[in-house]
């Protein structure tokens, strides 16, 4: 202060300065308050601003992306004459070794009902897997027919938009002066000149 007891521009601005201090060492108290709160007692309500957390699951994980691409090569391996030929000769082994093998290394004699249970077996995984296959491949369809028909959609408007533009084009074409035009325009104006030329001449011979 001065003499006379007034505050100076500088003190003024000293006390504005300490107050706005005091004010946000206050404003982070209450924060400090809140989060201690918040830790204190941990909230049970949902909030939409927060990923939900995962639960623990019992069942196994799988990536269903890595399980679909195996189905597809399982089921386009059973869909080739490689398989059928591999096949085609494990069975034949099959019977012959337990048909005239000893018959003490013999795994599956006649009826031969362990070859019939590994075939049952195989029949059963591969006809859900091919499913699986196309289904997948379904999915595959609709999308590039979807897509196919968002281009169509987009072609088809494009070729209306060019043809209005040309038909504008043809109409603005119409009015506006070509060279023929011009030039037919100009061969007019000459004749009517030649004969406003030609037929005074001839009236005054005729006032002769």
């Amino acid at each position: 202060m001065n003499a006379e007891g007034r505050e100076t521009p500088r003190e003024r601005l000293e006390r504005q300065r300490e107050r706005l201090r005091e004010r946000e060492r206050q404003r982070e108290r209450e924060r400090q308050k809140e989060r201690s709160a918040a830790a204190a007692q941990p909230e049970r309500r949902v909030r939409l601003d927060q990923p939900q957390l995962k639960r623990r699951s019992w069942l196994p994980e799988y990536d269903p992306e890595a399980f679909g691409r195996t189905s597809e090569r399982i089921a386009r391996f059973l869909g080739t004459g490689r398989f059928i030929v591999w096949m085609t000769v494990v069975i034949v082994v099959w019977v012959v070794w337990n048909t005239t093998a000893p018959p003490h290394v013999r795994f599956d004699p006649y009826p031969f009902i362990f070859l019939t249970l590994v075939l049952s077996l195989q029949a059963s995984y591969a006809a859900p897997l091919i499913l699986l296959a196309q289904n997948r491949q379904d999915d595959r369809d609709r999308v590039n027919l979807e897509q196919d028909r968002e281009q169509n959609e987009r072609s088809i408007a494009d070729t209306e938009y060019l043809t209005r533009e040309v038909a504008a084009l043809r109409m603005g074409l119409g009015e506006v002066a070509t060279r023929d035009w011009i030039r037919s325009e100009f061969q007019e104006l000459i004749k009517e000149l030649e004969q406003r030329r030609v037929f005074p001449a001839e009236s005054e011979e005729r006032d002769r």
